[in-house]
Formats: structure tokens, C-alpha cells, sequence
């Protein structure tokens, strides 16, 4: 169905917004690190239309909103509780708009979405960032892209209880799929970056979905903010000697020492790196995701290690928050699908099955 069929008139705006895949600086971003993500051809978009439906003798209108994806159609009240699922996002970015000053009229919003849910490539932060871009221009609003992603950000804390840094939305929002974007977290100075020489970016999904707010996700954030209170600073951020971790206890120990070697590798980076190199980089990552950080799972170890071992790779890691998901690679340019497709066949006798993200060849290219 599309939005005519769902709210029985056509909508009023629509705006995109990509997912994105994260090359390196994994949970750097609520420690106040450095990160390096860059947007993927898989887009949300958000058609907006005003509702006009009083609900009883109340005087109140409703917002109503539709999921193509799940074929879900969720109303609420201004005054209702956050619903739960793809709804609570929107309404979460309704609701900070209202708290900044802003007039929010009743809505009907028709979502959809070719970024693979529980993939780690940031479906939640487009649906906010999208959701955002389009009552902006509905409404004529006079915020900038960083604004956008700042408040998508204040959405999905508040209203979808996962305690996420900036970086997914500052991604969203101002990334392109031609370069990598630099973000310093804390300060949010940024640059786009081209990509490493002869390469591309190769993203595989793993075929095991995740959920942020129900895996360990915002025990991790609480570990490493216990860490930079044992440790007298602000974030993790502010330590760049690994030697300093040692005197934590476990597992804070190994918590902060990811962060912070993580943080080297994104400002090794940024000085300037053959494809090579930054594959490497990419191997110690997932190192350190698996081992120190404890966010990696078996199918995604399978995963990258098989990717790897395979020529023509520089390096591979798990990308986004992990427990599921989907693994990123940089390997030689033009290579990408005769790779993916060979990866795929040994995943598959490895008894996983996943799929080509990018580049983006189509929900029909699993395996």
C-alpha cells in the first residue's frame, strides 16, 4: 500500500536519509571519541501528511503512522505514552521538536525503508534523520543538518532507551557514499575524506539481527563511563596512553583499553594511510571488539575471519554496535562482489546464511 492507500489522500513532503557503515571508531562515540563512518546506497524515506481526525469529544488530534516494512499502523495521542517499535522513534523526534519551542501539528506518517533492520547500519538513525528532514520541510523549520542529527540523536535516547552517541545521526545527516566523514564526537569538527587508494567497501550482513536496546549495548556505555570515573576524566576520550587502563579492574580494564586504542587507530588514520594499512587497522578493531569490548558473536567472527583470509582483502571488522549484524571490508576496487559471492558460498557451508549489502545488489543476493 502506499500512502494514498494507508491515510486516503496524498502526502503533503517526503525526505530520504541513508544508513551507514562504520570503517573504524566503534563505541568511540558516547565516550566523546573519533569515528569514521560513511553513508551506503540503502535509504529510509518519510512521506508526511496532516491528520485532521478528532479523536471522541476531546478536541485532540492523532498522530498516525505506518511502517511499509512491517505493514504496522500505529495511532497515538499527543498526550499518549512512547509507543513501542518503529513508532517510538518518530514520535520520539515529534516530541523533541515540541520541547525545543517547536509547534507540531498531528501527523500522518507513511515509512519505508531499504536499510535491513538489526543489520548495524543505522536503520534507526535515517528513520529519525528522515522523519526530521521531512517535518522540517513540512513545516518550514529553520534547523541545520547538524541540528537534525542532534535531535534525532535526543529521540532515540529518550523515547527508544538506547543510550547512543551522535555518530549514527551525524552520519545520516551529513555523510556522503563518495567519502569517509571524520567526526569528533565532543567537539563535532568533521571532514569528509576520500576513500583509501584502489578500494572499496564491501558490507555482508550476517543474517543475525540484533536488537540495541535489549543486548548489552547501554551496559557497555555504563562500564565506560564507570572506567572514566575511576580513571579522573570527563570520557575515555581524554586518555591516549593504553598503559593508563592497566589499573582498572576487570572488565573496565578491557573496556577502556578497546576505547582508546580504537581512538588511535581512527587519528592514525586521519594522517594518512595506504588501503593496506587501514585494513590492518580494521583487523585489530575486530580484535578488539571480540576480546576487549565482548560485543562480537560467533557467526560474525566466522564472518570476518573468512573474509580475512581472502585475497584481495585489505581487512574486515564488525561494523555498528555488534551482537548481530552486519560485518564491513575494504578490499581492492572492483572486487566487492566476486568477493561477496565467494564468501558467501564458504558462510553458508559454515551453516550461516547472509546476504550482499553492499554494494547494493538486492534483497534476492543471499546465500
Amino acid at each position: 500500500m502506499d500512502f494514498q492507500q494507508v491515510f486516503g489522500k496524498p502526502p503533503k513532503t517526503e525526505a530520504s536519509a541513508p544508513g551507514r557503515v562504520n570503517l573504524l571508531g566503534e563505541h568511540t562515540d558516547y565516550n566523546d571519541g573519533f569515528v569514521l563512518p560513511t553513508a551506503i546506497p540503502q535509504w529510509t524515506t518519510v512521506q508526511l501528511g496532516l491528520s485532521s481526525d478528532a479523536c471522541g469529544g476531546l478536541h485532540l488530534r492523532q498522530h498516525h503512522f505506518y511502517s511499509e516494512n512491517f505493514n504496522e499502523q500505529v495511532s497515538i495521542l499527543d498526550i499518549n505514552h512512547p509507543p513501542s517499535g518503529f513508532a517510538s522513534y518518530i514520535f520520539g523526534c515529534i516530541e523533541v521538536l515540541k520541547k525545543a519551542g517547536y509547534t507540531i501539528p498531528s501527523l500522518c506518517v507513511y515509512v519505508k525503508s531499504s536499510i535491513p533492520m538489526g543489520s548495524g547500519l543505522s536503520s534507526s538513525a535515517a528513520l529519525e534523520v528522515a522523519t526530521l528532514r521531512a517535518i522540517r520541510q513540512l513545516l518550514n523549520l529553520p534547523i541545520d543538518d547538524v541540528e537534525i542529527a542532534q535531535f534525532g540523536q535526543q529521540a532515540e535516547i529518550h523515547y527508544a532507551g538506547v543510550q547512543c552517541g551522535i555518530m549514527d545521526q551525524m552520519a545520516s545527516s551529513l555523510a556522503d557514499t563518495e567519502h569517509i566523514l571524520f567526526l569528533d564526537t565532543r567537539t563535532l569538527e568533521r571532514r569528509l575524506m576520500p576513500l583509501p587508494d584502489k578500494a572499496e567497501i564491501l558490507v555482508i550482513h550476517s543474517g543475525i539481527p540484533r536488537s540495541l536496546a535489549s543486548s548489552g549495548y547501554n551496559q557497555r556505555r555504563a562500564e565506560c563511563e564507570e572506567a572514566a570515573r575511576s580513571l579522573g576524566v570527563k570520557a575515555l576520550r581524554d586518555i591516549t596512553d593504553v598503559k593508563v587502563t592497566e589499573k582498572l579492574p576487570e572488565p573496565l580494564r578491557r573496556r577502556a583499553r578497546h576505547v582508546v586504542t580504537e581512538d588511535n587507530r581512527v587519528l592514525e588514520v586521519l594522517q594518512g594511510v595506504s588501503s593496506k594499512r587501514f585494513g590492518e587497522l580494521m583487523n585489530a578493531s575486530h580484535a578488539s571488539l571480540r576480546d576487549d569490548y565482548e560485543v562480537s558473536v560467533p557467526g560474525l567472527d566466522t564472518l570476518v575471519e573468512l573474509l580475512q583470509k581472502t585475497s584481495g582483502v585489505f581487512g574486515a571488522k564488525l561494523t555498528g554496535a555488534g551482537f548481530g549484524g552486519a560485518c564491513v571490508a575494504l578490499v581492492a576496487a572492483g572486487e566487492g562482489r566476486n568477493i561477496a559471492t565467494h564468501i558467501l558460498e564458504q558462510y553458508k557451508q559454515a551453516g550461516y546464511n547472509g546476504q550482499i549489502l553492499v554494494p547494493s545488489l538486492g534483497l534476492s543476493d543471499a546465500a
